[in-house]
């Protein structure tokens, strides 16, 4: 639903950034914006002459979004965005806009809050490192026969675990702990296959009575051997990295007020109020 050009690889990245961890489907950012690997560095509305006005890429702060998006509801914006999987920058350009979470929310039958808008563009985000992205992923390894990882479908080798249903995993132990507390309990894992090049959600049944040895029965890899290997081909010309965006020369909408980072449509008790240490936030 946005516009996107790519740019050469990048000579330095910004302290922190904000890291996309979900997309809403038929949102504003849907097919534009990937979840886990994309970073948003820099954000600009138009100029006067139509045209993205110059992207600070210094760092881009939940409240600098905000206000981006809150003062441009319904025209095209700009985002710089950093993908952590191929390391290159490009720019998409987005329209905000609340029609769509409207259109979910009556469709779903889910109360609404009078008092709370809904989200502009359906991103989830958080604030980290863009340096330090990809560091805690967990290599799927050799996958037992008739084990709970087997049954979950885990692909040995070729799958990385990214993340679970309660967001990311930051240390090599996060993900021990995260199935040792899953014991006898459905777990929803992302997992990205670099064969592939696909991003899915998996569940995992971690279990004693499987018969075999381990929760899971698979090992599974950490560390600078273990990262997920970058693309061997470039992104092809559509998708996320898709043509030279068109800007436009006008626009005729009035900019609102109110929250920016906002849940999307889901159950309230599914999503985490904004912190100042962590965004996971609706944007």
């Amino acid at each position: 639903m946005g516009q996107s050009t790519s740019t050469s690889l990048p000579s330095s990245l910004p302290s922190y950034a904000l890291h996309i961890l979900r997309v809403a489907d038929q949102s504003p950012a849907d097919g534009s914006l990937e979840p886990f690997f994309d970073y948003l560095i820099g954000a600009s509305s138009l100029g006067s002459d139509g045209h993205l006005e110059a992207l600070d890429v210094e760092g881009l702060t939940p409240m600098e979004l905000g206000r981006v998006l809150e003062s441009n509801e319904g025209r095209q914006v700009g985002l710089r965005v950093y993908n952590a999987k191929s390391q290159r920058i490009r720019d998409v350009v987005v329209t905000p806009s609340r029609e769509w979470a409207e259109k979910e929310l009556l469709a779903s039958g889910i109360p609404t809050n009078p008092g709370q808008k809904p989200s502009l563009l359906g991103l989830s985000l958080r604030v980290c490192n863009p340096a330090h992205a990809l560091e805690a992923v967990y290599h799927v390894l050799d996958v037992l026969e008739g084990s709970p990882a087997e049954m979950a479908g885990l692909v040995p080798w070729g799958d990385f675990v990214l993340a679970w249903s309660g967001g990311p995993l930051l240390s090599e132990n996060d993900f021990y702990r995260l199935i040792e507390a899953h014991v006898d309990r459905p777990l929803r894992l992302f997992v990205y296959n670099s064969d592939l090049d696909n991003l899915r959600e998996v569940v995992l049944y971690p279990t004693r009575q499987w018969g075999g040895e381990g929760l899971i029965g698979c090992g599974i890899g950490y560390g600078l051997l273990h990262r997920i290997p970058r693309p061997s081909i470039p992104p092809p010309t559509d998708g996320y990295f898709g043509s030279r965006p068109q800007y436009p020369t006008s626009d005729t909408s009035t900019p609102g007020g109110g929250q920016i980072f906002v849940p999307m449509y889901a159950a309230p008790a599914t999503h985490t109020p904004m912190a100042a240490s962590e965004a996971a936030a609706m944007g």
